[in-house]
């Protein structure tokens, strides 16, 4: 019956021991969260406001106002990984005009043509980098 008793207790000691190394493993674990950069935050922004924009233009309501905040796509600071270049000068600069057209009340073509142009050009920058969210944008054309 000792046998049994000490043997009891070695095998309790080891399995503490054991789960003591997974407790002290677990603390040493430190996950590397992924901060979006400030285009990206810029990104889902403008994201959401055309989505309301989209909707007004399917309910015939006349868009209000240019949303200023999307001139900072000039600015914001990209991924650690990018970098501004020619290419995305160029589009962010269209990009800025297309979306402004939107807004234009006397414009001769109707504001569901001049959205999808606007969404459309982030569709063919995003073509050149960056194309992952290709498929979520492409859900902002009216159709």
């Amino acid at each position: 019956m000792l046998k049994k008793s000490v043997f009891f207790i070695l095998i309790c000691i080891c399995l503490s021991a054991c789960n003591s190394d997974k407790k002290e493993a677990k603390k040493e674990l430190v996950l590397d969260m992924y901060e979006p950069s400030e285009m990206s935050l810029l990104m889902n922004r403008m994201y959401e406001i055309n989505e309301r924009i989209k909707l007004d233009i399917i309910q015939g309501k006349t868009a209000e106002d240019f949303p200023l905040e999307f001139l900072q796509i000039h600015t914001a600071e990209l991924s650690d990984f990018k970098n501004r270049n020619e290419t995305f000068e160029s589009f962010s600069k269209l990009f800025v005009e297309k979306e402004k057209n939107i807004f234009e009340t006397d414009s001769n073509k109707e504001a569901k043509k001049r959205f999808n142009q606007a969404i459309n050009l982030c569709i063919s920058c995003h073509k050149t980098e960056c194309t992952g969210p290709i498929p979520r944008i492409k859900k902002l054309l009216i159709k």
